[in-house]
């Protein structure tokens, strides 16, 4: 925290939390001396109140903070150990917060960053007193989230807070983050007044099209243009510089050369502009990286970019497109995110195609600031998505992503374009938006456990999308196969069955009813082959009649035009259906709209799309299944015997195999000999420096070698994240099906503690337990290697950009 950390307050305004350092001592007297008295008593919560000098020495050498907002300090938060002898693990509190800035969330920032810096230090409990009349200050304990007592000693309150990161603590940091986050991008989404900076004369020119996307759009704010080599521009007056502006603009758009940005950037910022849009590229790596970040500190100002495609809000309020696509950006229901300006055009044109649009698109580009956390935040207020898409190709901060995904994705779908898997890609990617490569793997299990659909090109997405903007979700898997030809009823089944759908018989009553719909040499069944020679009519009577069995979630109707007609010209969809999916052979498009049902050219794609509806269903029914309680752990001989170990390796390494058995022992794993008739596999895990734990379940021994069969998990894992691992095995039928006797709930027991050593020791970066053997019996490991090296304390859930 030394160099500071830029974070949002209430209102949306960016400060910058830091230590306090020597240097700040007159600043921090300076605060004080500008409350009253009455002010400073109520303000500062300590033993005794009036102390400035002895406070402000502590605030400075101390684990003192502050938050500056520009260059002027407007809030200091401290602890001091509570007892002489620092044996004890609680601390005194104290905050005072400049009273112009009061009530905008200064205060309740600054206790989240001392929560985080006191917890890397040890200490779990913050202890203040507090004036009885300081309503104001109870308040921010209370709705800290933190369980905390409040004790009466006549006009002074005692107070007690217990520290940690219980669930209900962590669900009102993320709201405090959301509504400030929220508030910022107003700015960016939905700004009063847009200035393109480098608005080009020549029709070639990118700030020339971003300016006439803007006045296409019909963008209800007020547009301005800066040039200082002409006067005006598709008819908007243009001036030298945004400084010189008559008005005050909220957001700049910026595409001049790479040199001229840091000065355009701070011009800007004088200038009082609260985002920018930076589409210049070629500063990522350069020192030009460096100023510009520097600038958009100091003045608060939140960015997007740089080297971006633009962002488009087509809100009836707003109607803001400052892209540099072909035409203005469609109205719709879908939000984008995405690295790629390609991708994003691409999708513009394909949804717009469809009958479909954007409700919001944020090129993000090589991601200074504006990521796609920041649009997960925004889409859970926005009435105007109901689709989320994501084409990310970097993560800043997975844990965070993975919390605030899975809570969008229990209210919208979420979609995500899996990107940069082998090699070559992420090299490309690496190059494209300096994008850290991430194993394919992670990135799979991130968006997994997130509920997030992932599919891989852009004819995938919008198959995807069409179906989820205009079909409700199926129940279940159990889809039945509908077809006017035999060939694409077969192939129809066994896309469904390779995608992992279910192939449901036919109920008695059903069939008999097709029976008397349908000629004698139709075969009724699943798959249904309706023949050729059907009407119209007749097809959609049988589709209906399939729909009303209570066995059937779902129905894929694929037919091929004859001279009889089209068998899918009566298909119409229906607001109380069940889901139902078209295919029509040999239709150019990948995916058109027909009557209200997404249509499709091929019936694998037809049944990958709906093996990805039933996907959500299942997410949406199994939830997480909570953090479970294990009993048996013993942190304090874990914590104390990793601690001898770095004592005595500074640098870490691999414990003994007693010290990893005794080590696994303090989470109830035990390491055992094989038994005979035991099933072995390998549970491994591993502490990634940005995603955190890492457990992978395998097949071991020979089956391992010979199959490569494996699954991961991102921790913290809940209940169903670990059942998700064990299903996702390629041999977990084999393994757990119906007849097995191999104690699953044993093994995905295991898993959890695996996952719990690395989340309660982060000093332990590799858990390998291989063989694990399984039996009736339950779940052991038969070895253990257990690698550990001294980390710093990360809080992944802190509230920074």
């Amino acid at each position: 925290m030394t160099a500071g950390t830029s974070a949002l307050l209430a209102d949306g305004d960016m400060v910058t939390v830091r230590r306090l350092r020597a240097e700040d001592f007159d600043a921090v007297l300076n605060l004080h001396q500008r409350l009253d008295e009455h002010d400073r008593y109520l303000r500062f919560f300590t033993a005794h109140p009036g102390r400035l000098d002895l406070l402000s020495r502590l605030a400075i050498e101390g684990p003192g903070i502050g938050a500056f907002r520009g260059e002027d300090l407007i809030g200091i938060a401290h602890y001091r150990p509570a007892s002489a002898d620092d044996a004890d693990d609680a601390a005194e509190v104290a905050l005072v917060v400049d009273r112009e800035v009061q009530a905008h969330g200064v205060g309740t920032l600054l206790l989240e960053h001392l929560v985080s810096l006191a917890l890397a230090q040890g200490i779990h409990r913050f202890v203040a007193l507090v004036l009885a009349e300081n309503t104001r200050m109870i308040k921010v304990f209370a709705d800290l989230g933190l369980p905390y007592v409040i004790g009466r000693g006549g006009p002074e309150l005692d107070v007690e807070i217990e520290l940690g990161e219980p669930d209900r603590y962590l669900e009102r940091v993320e709201e405090r983050e959301r509504l400030a986050d929220v508030a910022s991008l107003r700015t960016v989404l939905a700004p009063a007044s847009v200035a393109v900076v480098g608005a080009g004369r020549r029709d070639d020119s990118v700030g020339r099209a971003i300016l006439r996307n803007l006045l296409d759009a019909g963008y209800t704010g007020d547009v301005y243009a800066v040039n200082p080599n002409t006067k005006e521009i598709l008819g908007v007056p243009c001036a030298p510089s945004v400084s010189s502006l008559d008005a005050t603009v909220e957001l700049a758009v910026i595409c001049v050369p790479a040199e001229s940005v840091p000065d355009v950037v701070e011009d800007s910022g004088r200038a009082g502009v609260r985002s920018i849009v930076l589409v210049t590229a070629g500063l990522t790596g350069t020192p030009l990286e460096h100023r510009v970040r520097e600038l958009v500190a100091r003045y608060g100002i939140r960015l997007v970019g740089p080297n971006c495609f633009g962002v488009v809000n087509s809100a009836p309020a707003t109607r803001l497109d400052t892209t540099f696509a072909r035409r203005a950006a469609r109205a719709g229901r879908i939000g984008v995110v995405t690295q790629s300006g390609g991708f994003g055009i691409a999708l513009m044109d394909a949804l717009a195609g469809l009958g479909l649009g954007l409700s919001t698109l944020v090129s993000a580009g090589d991601k200074y600031d504006v990521s796609g956390n920041d649009l997960l935040r925004w889409w859970r207020g926005d009435g105007e998505t109901d689709i989320a898409v994501l084409y990310l190709e970097s993560f800043g901060n997975p844990r965070k992503f993975s919390r605030l995904a899975r809570a969008l994705a229990r209210e919208k779908p979420v979609v995500a374009i899996r990107g940069a898997s082998a090699p070559a890609a992420q090299r490309a990617a690496a190059a494209h938006t300096a994008a850290r490569a991430v194993p394919a793997a992670t990135k799979l299990a991130l968006f997994g456990q997130a509920g997030v659909l992932v599919v891989d090109t852009v004819t995938e997405v919008l198959g995807l999308l069409a179906a989820l903007s205009w079909q409700p979700l199926p129940s279940g898997p159990r889809v039945v196969v509908v077809s006017n030809a035999g060939g694409a009823a077969v192939l129809g089944a066994e896309a469904c069955v390779r995608n992992g759908l279910v192939l449901p018989e036919l109920s008695r009553k059903t069939h008999d009813t097709l029976r008397r719909l349908l000629p004698e040499h139709a075969s009724v069944g699943n798959p249904l082959d309706t023949s050729a020679a059907v009407t119209a009519d007749i097809f959609a009577s049988c589709v209906t009649e399939v729909l009303a069995d209570e066995g059937v979630d779902a129905v894929i109707a694929a037919g091929v035009p004859t001279g009889v007609g089209d068998p899918l010209a009566g298909l119409v969809a229906r607001p109380e259906s069940k889901t139902v999916l078209a295919v029509r052979l040999g239709q150019l498009e990948s995916v058109a709209a027909h009557s209200g049902i997404p249509c499709y050219a091929d019936v694998e794609e037809s049944a990958a799309v709906m093996a990805k509806l039933s996907e959500r269903t299942r997410w949406l029914e199994a939830g997480r299944g909570g953090l479970p309680r294990l009993t048996g752990i013993d942190l304090a001989t874990a914590t104390r015997l990793v601690g001898e170990y770095l004592s005595a390796h500074p640098n870490g390494g691999w414990l003994s195999r007693k010290d990893g058995e005794d080590l696994l022992g303090c989470f109830g794993v035990r390491v055992t000999l094989r038994r005979f008739g035991d099933r072995e596999l390998l549970v491994r895990g591993q502490s990634d420096d940005v995603f955190g734990p890492v457990v992978v379940l395998g097949l071991g021994g020979i089956d391992g070698a010979l199959l490569d069969d494996r699954s991961t998990g991102l921790g913290p894992l809940g209940t169903n994240d670990a059942e998700a691992l064990i299903d996702s095995l390629r041999a977990s039928k084999a393994l757990f099906g119906e007849n097995s006797a191999l104690d699953r709930s044993a093994l995905a027991e295991l898993l959890l503690r695996t996952d719990r050593i690395m989340e309660l020791v982060p000093q332990v970066v590799d858990v390998d337990l291989d063989p694990v053997f399984v039996s009736a019996e339950g779940a052991t490991a038969g070895a253990v290697r257990v690698l550990v090296r001294p980390r710093p304390w990360a809080d992944h859930h802190l509230r920074r950009l």
